[in-house]
């Protein structure tokens, strides 16, 4: 063997082995709580996961198997993020708040490459109506109207709004908390590609509303949460809050807080594993053809979409989970459920406590804010508001 190699491969194996020794001698996160906001929950009880629907469209329940508490259970309407369509991306997180107690409804309102997404609002409402008519016979189902939530991740944050201020003229339960994680993907003009907002002013003043962001690729979930926040000026600023979770790499592994965050891999939960129940024997077979399908620029995931959706579906749970999506999804719904407000939200100390890695070092807390209410518009006169053009050059 030459000696530059003979040093080469010992220079390897020093930093492998240094490496080794960092790893091991690293804090580690903070492990799930066993009870309360983010916990695991009941581990011995069955997740019950349906198929709702037919084909492409449709929508998955989740719930835990056995008769649901007399008073129904609260319902959670989980809308994804522009093409993530498998639950799996959102396993860990689904089976947290079924386990909570929770009806889980995610509604599939997109099919790949073939939806636009200015059809996504339209696709959902009637996903979700549909949802609840079929489960409110079900005894273990049970949904709750007087106790629903949604939350939605990226594209599905501004899609939970728009169903939120629309809930009342299309027939379906006004949420009483809607949790925006990440929020992405809304239009910026009506030609643009996205989700466009309808209008969320019509959204009920008594909803709370929660924008959470990381501190990874911000400006963009950071504009969106912000403006989200803004248009829904029914909703009294006392409602509201904008949450940012905080990157930590205070030991090992390290937490990440990007765009990707909320995300978190459960096979258990794969979509293409869970299958519809079988049709009655006096179920309809003649069903109205679709319309003819025609294909739009804006149907296709973009590059920066696809390298979005490969790192949501290989997202693994983490202290950022469970301590910070989940458990301040948890506290807010308690909160709403109670009738207090996002004021009394933010003077919980649990909310922005992340606990302490192994050696004792605290996780970097959340830092919650308040939006300001935003100012009145000041209307110029018409004469005073048309730009005045400047004096050509001879």
């Amino acid at each position: 063997m030459r000696p530059t190699a003979f040093r080469g491969s010992l220079a390897a194996v020093a930093i492998t082995i240094l490496t080794g020794a960092v790893s091991a001698q690293a804090a580690t996160p903070p492990p799930q709580p066993a009870e309360g906001p983010g916990s695991v929950g009941d581990r011995k009880t069955t997740v019950v996961k349906r198929l709702l629907g037919r084909g492409a469209a449709g929508s998955y329940a989740f719930y835990t198997a056995g008769a649901a508490p007399e008073t129904g259970r609260p319902v959670a309407v989980f809308l994804h993020g522009w093409g993530i369509v498998n639950p799996q991306s959102y396993g860990a997180w689904i089976d947290h708040l079924a386990r909570q107690g929770w009806l889980v409804i995610v509604p599939r309102f997109q099919e790949v490459n073939r939806t636009r997404p200015a059809d996504a609002p339209a696709n959902a409402e009637s996903l979700v109506k549909a949802a609840l008519a079929d489960l409110a016979g079900d005894s273990e189902a049970k949904p709750d109207p007087e106790r629903v939530a949604m939350i939605g991740h990226l594209a599905g944050a501004p899609l939970a709004l728009d169903l939120a201020a629309d809930a009342k003229t299309r027939g379906l339960p006004v949420p009483k908390l809607i949790f925006a994680a990440t929020p992405g993907g809304i239009a910026s003009g009506p030609k643009s590609r996205g989700i466009t907002l309808g209008d969320l002013s019509a959204i009920d003043p008594a909803t709370i509303i929660v924008t959470m962001v990381g501190d990874k690729d911000t400006r963009a979930a950071d504009l969106a949460a912000k403006r989200l926040l803004r248009e829904t000026s029914s909703v009294p600023p006392d409602r509201k809050l904008f949450v940012r979770i905080l990157s930590d790499d205070h030991g090992f592994p390290a937490l990440t807080a990007t765009l990707a965050a909320p995300a978190g891999l459960d096979t258990a939960f794969d979509g293409g594993a869970i299958k519809p129940a079988p049709e009655a024997k006096d179920a309809p077979k003649d069903n109205p053809k679709p319309p003819p399908f025609r294909w739009s620029p804006d149907m296709a995931l973009t590059g920066e979409q696809q390298t979005l959706v490969s790192q949501v579906n290989l997202a693994r749970v983490d202290a950022l989970d469970y301590l910070g999506f989940w458990k301040v999804f948890d506290l807010a719904a308690m909160t709403a459920f109670a009738g207090s407000d996002a004021t009394a939200l933010k003077n919980n100390p649990r909310l922005a406590d992340m606990e302490r890695w192994s050696d004792g070092w605290p996780v970097k807390r959340l830092v919650v804010e308040t939006p300001r209410p935003a100012p009145a518009a000041q209307v110029k006169p018409a004469a005073e508001a048309r730009p005045v053009a400047a004096p050509r050059r001879r």
